[in-house]
């Protein structure tokens, strides 16, 4: 699984716009600068946001962007699908069959339970998880997750040299 720039970046806008909502709307410059990007690089984003309904604009002296829902109601989840694709596909095994013209494991593969797995815990993660959430920092929002969810959350680990207590067969 990999986020790509667009989804990163445009998940940043959304959290510009959630910091001021009920306050003021942000032009793409004021964006753009809080962002470090490109004002037409921000402008696409919010184009893409605009379109699948999670963003309204306003034109005028006191017009710019702002979220077209409460962030409270606007899951990560939903943002990262109108970003780009979904993060995983139900293809994912499709992919890699070797020299055969399927996986010669497609009848019993524990390795598309994994992804299988792993998929669905991070849809649900990202779809209960607010922009609002986000806004409130990583402290709260850290404190949040390890409530909600039933395994420990720790700080990233770099892929390399990942080590867990692996389950056990039986």
């Amino acid at each position: 699984m990999k986020i790509t720039a667009q989804e990163e970046y445009g998940l940043r806008c959304m959290m510009a716009l959630a910091g001021e909502e009920g306050q003021r709307a942000l032009t793409i410059p004021e964006i753009a600068e809080r962002e470090g990007l490109s004002p037409a690089y921000v402008a696409k984003l919010m184009r893409l946001l605009r379109r699948r309904g999670l963003v309204a604009s306003a034109r005028g002296r006191s017009g710019g962007y702002a979220l077209a829902r409460p962030g409270v109601e606007i899951s990560v989840g939903e943002a990262l699908a109108a970003l780009g694709d979904p993060l995983f596909s139900s293809m994912y095994c499709g992919k890699f069959h070797g020299d055969q013209t399927s996986c010669v494991h497609l009848d019993g593969c524990s390795i598309r339970s994994i992804w299988g797995h792993l998929d669905n815990l991070i849809v649900q993660v990202l779809r209960s998880t607010s922009l609002t959430a986000l806004v409130g920092g990583e402290p709260e929002l850290n404190q949040k997750l390890r409530a909600r969810w039933s395994f420990p959350l720790e700080a990233p680990v770099e892929s390399a040299g990942v080590a867990a207590a692996p389950l056990q067969g039986g």
